[in-house]
């Protein structure tokens, strides 16, 4: 289990009034989280940086495949 301690939770800047919106935190060792900004108690999904770099690199450029 990661420990959680330190991290710090950001909304995308693109992040509506509705809130359907996941967080990203920064500051963990070695992972980055995300979660439902709903639920900031709920569960947490743990990515390697370099995972979540090729995520949002594929994401920025339409190339992202099931």
């Amino acid at each position: 289990m990661t420990d959680l301690t330190g991290a710090t939770w950001r909304k995308s800047s693109r992040s509506n009034s509705q809130g359907a919106c996941v967080e990203v935190a920064d500051g963990l060792a070695g992972v980055i989280g995300v979660r439902d900004s709903k639920d900031p108690t709920g569960p947490v999904l743990t990515i390697s940086p370099a995972n979540w770099s090729a995520f949002v690199a594929a994401t920025k450029t339409g190339t992202l495949t099931a």
